[in-house]
């Protein structure tokens, strides 16, 4: 955990934890939300068949990515998942979405 820290830049146990617990919140959450955006969108497996579960997780990405820093900020740890989704989606190649100063 030590590691971790280090890593994340943190430096109590309970802020580790806090993290942990918006990461659930926010994966259970985003999967629960999934099926009525899925239903709204009128995207159904009959309809779509084998590509239903891809086309869901398209829709889980974004969706995850809003709640994470909307539950990070919930419970205090804006500045933590802000820095967090900027870093990932430097990763994947959206990093022109963030101006640097």
């Amino acid at each position: 955990m030590e590691k971790l820290k280090q890593r994340w830049g943190i430096q109590s146990n309970f802020q580790l934890t806090i993290i942990f617990i918006v990461f659930a919140i926010t994966g259970s959450a985003s999967a629960m939300a999934s099926k009525p955006v899925c239903v709204w969108l009128g995207i159904t497996k009959d309809d779509f068949g084998f590509f239903f579960t891809p086309i869901r997780l398209l829709l889980i990405f974004p969706l995850y990515q809003v709640l994470l820093v909307s539950i990070g900020f919930l419970f205090g740890q804006f500045t933590f998942f802000w820095q967090f989704e900027k870093k990932l989606l430097r990763q994947i190649g959206l990093g022109f979405l963030f101006k640097e100063k």
